[in-house]
């Protein structure tokens, strides 16, 4: 395969351009972007704080909770930052090696986020069939080891995407028509065959889509025990303690879902829509997450209110 003259194996630097299309809008996209960082940053540290030194929150559920919120405060801290930038400073440059760690970073919290999502509806199987057994099955050991396992899964699929770029040739174009880097992005860039990065892609998508079959499974051995219970007060009951992870479920995996299936079938749909949907799925998840369950998990919301009342009094 020739490789013409103006190929540069590895350039000094891309050009993100932002929401094409949109530009003239870029200030004010930047404002609600801003407001999702702010709520995302203050919420998952509350959510960290709680959980920290609550020590009746030390449980297998919480556990998993603190790790989703330390991954959405990754995940939105390695794309919102540079989003303003480019909204408010038009500081589109960002220099290749910093692009590679953009888009590792970007990958991994998104597979750690969709294996803790999974850990989390395991844990909801365990507690509604087999809830005399939670306290046995869920260890901090069996935790730990859980949390160890979506770190390096993620780690294993993200590192090839790194080497799968490193080796690609790049031509004159260097313009990224989007507000992060990411592998396709990256590799539609290249002179060269990218048939290997496309393949791998779906690949590393089917993790996304045993995650999202295993969550559903377990759903279907939840349902099953909860309309086997004697009582209506006990089957709702047991179905409140699953809703904030099915909406938190819902809120990952629609914007992604919504996104893959316009860049696969939505061939006149315009460029900025592909790309608010691509943000949607890495910026809205780690601000709604606290929200929701800061709202609607009944131990987080009793101890945020009662560190907000003390401070009223203190004041006073």
């Amino acid at each position: 395969m020739s490789i013409p003259n103006d190929t540069q194996f590895h350039p000094s630097s891309f050009l993100l351009l932002g929401i094409p299309g949109l530009e003239t809008l870029h200030i004010w996209i930047g404002f609600p972007f801003c407001a999702v960082y702010m709520i995302a940053l203050i919420g998952n540290f509350t959510i960290l704080f709680v959980i920290q030194v609550d020590s009746n929150l030390h449980q297998p559920m919480f556990y998993f909770l603190a790790m989703l919120a330390t991954i959405d405060l990754g995940l939105s801290t390695a794309t919102i930052p540079k989003m303003l930038g480019i909204f408010w400073f038009n500081l589109s440059n960002i220099i290749f090696e910093a692009c590679l760690t953009q888009m590792f970073f970007i990958h991994k919290f998104t597979l750690m986020e969709s294996a803790v999502l999974l850990a989390m509806a395991y844990d909801r199987y365990v507690a509604i069939c087999n809830p005399l057994r939670y306290s046995t099955i869920l260890t901090n050991k069996v935790v730990s080891l859980i949390g160890l396992g979506v770190l390096v899964r993620a780690v294993i699929f993200v590192i090839p995407f790194v080497f799968l770029i490193l080796r690609l040739p790049f031509c004159r174009n260097h313009v990224i028509p989007h507000t992060y880097c990411e592998h396709m992005g990256l590799a539609r860039l290249s002179c060269a065959s990218i048939k290997i990065n496309i393949i791998y892609g779906l690949c590393a998508i089917c993790n996304l889509v045993f995650d999202i079959i295993a969550i559903a499974l377990s759903y279907v051995h939840i349902l099953h025990a909860v309309f086997h219970l004697p009582s209506h007060a006990a089957r709702l009951k047991s179905l409140s303690t699953c809703g904030s992870h099915v909406v938190v479920i819902l809120a990952f995996y629609t914007p992604a879902l919504f996104s893959f299936m316009t860049h696969r079938f939505g061939q006149n749909v315009p460029r900025y829509i592909h790309i608010l949907l691509a943000n949607l799925y890495v910026i809205v998840p780690p601000m709604l997450n606290p929200v929701i369950y800061g709202v609607r998990t009944k131990q987080i919301y009793d101890r945020v209110k009662k560190i907000l009342l003390q401070k009223q009094d203190m004041e006073k």
